[in-house]
């Protein structure tokens, strides 16, 4: 499944992109403008003519599919949604912003990366607060966090989500002898790896130690990413915390070093870890090409920090957004409520296209509360939909890429090379200042 695969090479596309929003950031030159179109509610602007869309892989598709049913609600109407493949996306999107010329009407943007995108280009997104406003309440807090700025505005409407839960292989633990539902905190969860090496010879999880997605989830899930009130928190308690646990995972050799998503799909088919703490769309790589692991996984929300504490998090997930160059906005946006403000369609793109819906009506669904025969009969999906809302928000801004570069390398040192997380975090907290400009939170 496709979207799962763009998910993880998110990390890799980054260091590009931060080159170029550096870039754009000194000089953000051609038609972006520092204050930005708005879109507002009562204008009586006729939803009519063509609206073209920037998608990829399983997005395009869905979108697609749904286009018809626009044009037949709004007569005079046509969408023309094109795949611009995700390893350019973010390439053309950030060149298209910088010279204010040839950009569709909406834009695909991953929540992670929209701030950075509102940071920069002041002007590059239409302001869609008077009209998307009224949504608020329907989507879960994290997603919506994503597409607003530091005063509130809206820039974009959520569109999936990638709440996380652990997945776990039913057989290993049967014959460990584990009960998942007694995985509560962390440390019950290195002491059930310990276990489960012991009795099977499996290990736990999948980590990349190039570029690590396990870390950022970790610390979502205490409330924070890199920044927190503008100021850098990589080295702070909960950082360290985090990044002590992967450590300890690794001395007591649990982690299965893999490279990339290939490295995760091969090494989870083949049975070598029995875990994977991850997002809801790994559900769909797992149908789609583990069949023959049917009735072996089950999912339970993830080990908290402490007790009681916080079991989830978020990993994926993307927005829509109205292009501040668009000549056709009115109808740009009626598009993107008719898709994502909608329980029908955004179920329809789970089942079609395993897109996990951010929309938390849609949550509330039959298909998504009913037992999942892949999963041994068991409602897999809706323990995704019970977490979606109780993920924490947290802080992204247009120096997230920056930030996430210096932390994969720092990781890395931790988990190959054994470097103390706490020395390792500081060093990688000063560079990061000296890059961005930034406080570190005292």
């Amino acid at each position: 499944m496709n979207f799962g695969r763009r998910a993880v090479l998110a990390a890799g596309v980054a260091g590009a992109v931060s080159t170029l929003l550096a870039a754009a950031g000194c000089a953000t030159g051609g038609g972006v403008k520092k204050t930005g179109p708005t879109l507002k509610a009562g204008e009586s602007d006729a939803i009519k003519g063509t609206v073209r869309v920037w998608s990829w892989d399983m997005t395009t598709k869905a979108l697609k599919r749904l286009a018809p049913a626009f044009e037949q609600r709004y007569p005079g109407t046509k969408v023309e949604v094109v795949d611009i493949g995700y390893d350019n996306a973010y390439d053309k999107i950030t060149v298209g912003l910088k010279s204010g010329t040839g950009l569709p009407d909406v834009l695909t943007v991953e929540g992670s990366r929209l701030p950075g995108y509102i940071g920069v280009f002041r002007g590059g997104l239409y302001d869609l607060t008077s009209l998307a406003g009224r949504h608020k309440a329907q989507f879960a807090p994290a997603d919506w966090r994503n597409v607003t700025d530091e005063q509130g505005k809206v820039f974009a409407l959520p569109w999936d989500s990638g709440p996380c839960a652990l997945y776990y292989r039913t057989d290993m633990f049967e014959k460990a002898g584990i009960d998942p539902n007694s995985i509560a905190v962390w440390d019950d969860y290195v002491r059930a790896g310990e276990r489960l090496k012991s009795k099977t010879g499996k290990k736990l999880l999948v980590i990349d130690p190039q570029e690590d997605s396990t870390f950022p989830m970790l610390l979502q899930q205490q409330g924070q990413r890199y920044f927190k009130n503008g100021e850098i928190v990589v080295a702070d308690q909960r950082a360290v915390r985090a990044a002590t646990l992967l450590k300890t995972l690794a001395d007591k050799d649990l982690i299965a070093f893999e490279k990339g998503w290939d490295g995760l799909v091969a090494a989870t088919k083949a049975g070598k870890v029995a875990t994977t703490p991850y997002a809801a769309w790994w559900s769909g790589t797992l149908t789609d090409e583990m069949k023959e692991l049917k009735g072996k996984f089950g999912v339970v929300p993830l080990p908290a920090f402490d007790p009681g504490g916080v079991r989830t998090s978020n990993n994926g997930g993307s927005t829509l957004a109205v292009s501040g160059h668009s000549a056709n906005a009115r109808t740009a946006w009626a598009f993107i409520e008719f898709a994502l403000a909608d329980a029908g369609n955004q179920v329809s793109m789970l089942k079609n296209e395993g897109l996990f819906p951010a929309y938390l009506p849609a949550l509330k669904d039959p298909f998504v509360t009913a037992p999942q025969p892949y999963y041994g009969g068991k409602p897999a999906l809706k323990v995704f939909a019970d977490l979606s809302d109780k993920v924490p928000p947290v802080e992204d801004t247009k120096d997230g890429p920056k930030a996430r570069d210096i932390v994969n390398g720092t990781l890395s040192g931790i988990l190959l090379h054994g470097k103390d997380p706490k020395r390792a975090l500081d060093s990688a907290a000063k560079q990061i200042a000296a890059a961005t400009g930034r406080p570190i939170a005292k």
